[in-house]
């Protein structure tokens, strides 16, 4: 039973605006695919954890601070006799395993050990736990989901859980029985109450208001060539079709998150926007989706 579900992290939502509105450095344009990789990695793991029974309950991005150290789960199984959590890597590309290490066969760089990683997760979760007076037994895997992954000289460690391997040890886990009571859900509860939902160790460029691309985005791709008419917007990219109120409520969303100290006028919105040439649908639109404050010239809104 699916108990809490995955959003999309504040630093992948902020960077994929900024990447449709700014030229980002290399760093930062791998910083931003890493995390939009990441993400379709654990969004897949989710699609097969959800062929579990409901006799689990299941805990998806998860933020926890224990001992003032703050730990990520990607995704976490409460069972009847064991706490599971799981490491997601959505790698691709051929690796090699050498003296308890990863190491991309191309190139031949070391990366993080994903195994040190989960074996960080399961002692702080543990500390947590026992902290709080819980004394399950804990025992995490390290998922790897894309099929075009490949380790060679793999160990023989049952803690990882290859592209081949994640159906059989779906299938495997429903066969287990597992009989949850009130002590499980509210271990769930507990987890759930503890979630940072703002991760302290977000990385964004620099930016400001004047460096900017304006317009409108398309909503399916990201585009800036769209058509406005009077009621809709249209992708000359990928055709992708939006009420152009939506689409003006959309852009002023963004701007509100990129520019929280930025006020919200009836100009700075049509600076914004660009394409739309009324500003009396623009004022109009903000009047009937947001609360006026002031009068006339000084009238922003929340």
């Amino acid at each position: 039973m699916l108990i809490k579900n995955r959003n999309e992290s504040m630093e992948l939502v902020m960077l994929k605006l900024l990447h449709a509105r700014m030229k980002l450095t290399g760093s930062e344009q791998q910083h931003h695919l890493n995390l939009k990789k990441g993400l379709e990695g654990e969004m897949k793991f989710d699609s097969l954890i959800s062929n579990l029974n409901s006799k689990f309950l299941i805990l998806n991005d998860l933020l926890i601070e224990s001992n003032k150290t703050t730990f990520q789960i990607d995704s976490l199984l409460i069972t009847q006799d064991a706490i599971i959590p799981f490491e997601v890597k959505n790698y691709e590309g051929n690796y090699y395993y050498q003296d308890k290490n990863f190491y991309i066969c191309s190139t031949g760089k070391e990366i993080t050990n994903p195994l040190h990683q989960l074996n960080r997760i399961e002692t702080l979760l543990r500390q947590f736990l026992q902290k709080h007076g819980f004394n399950f037994s804990i025992k995490g895997y390290l998922a790897f989901v894309n099929p075009e992954f490949f380790l060679y000289n793999a160990p023989q460690d049952e803690k990882m859980i290859f592209p081949p391997q994640l159906n059989y040890f779906i299938k495997n886990l429903n066969m287990k029985p597992s009989n949850l009571n009130s002590l499980h859900r509210k271990l769930a509860d507990l987890l759930i109450q503890a979630h940072i939902s703002e991760s302290p160790y977000t990385r964004l460029p620099t930016y400001h208001y004047d460096q900017m691309r304006k317009g409108i985005t398309c909503a399916a791709c990201q585009s800036f060539l769209l058509s406005v008419g009077e009621r809709i917007a249209l992708c000359d990219q990928c055709g992708h079709k939006e009420n152009i109120q939506e689409a003006i409520i959309r852009s002023v969303e963004e701007f509100k998150l990129l520019f929280p100290d930025k006020k919200v006028t009836t100009n700075e919105v049509y600076d914004w926007c660009q394409l739309v040439q009324s500003k009396k649908m623009i004022g109009r639109i903000l009047r009937q989706n947001y609360q006026a404050t002031g009068y006339g010239q000084w009238t922003y809104y929340k």
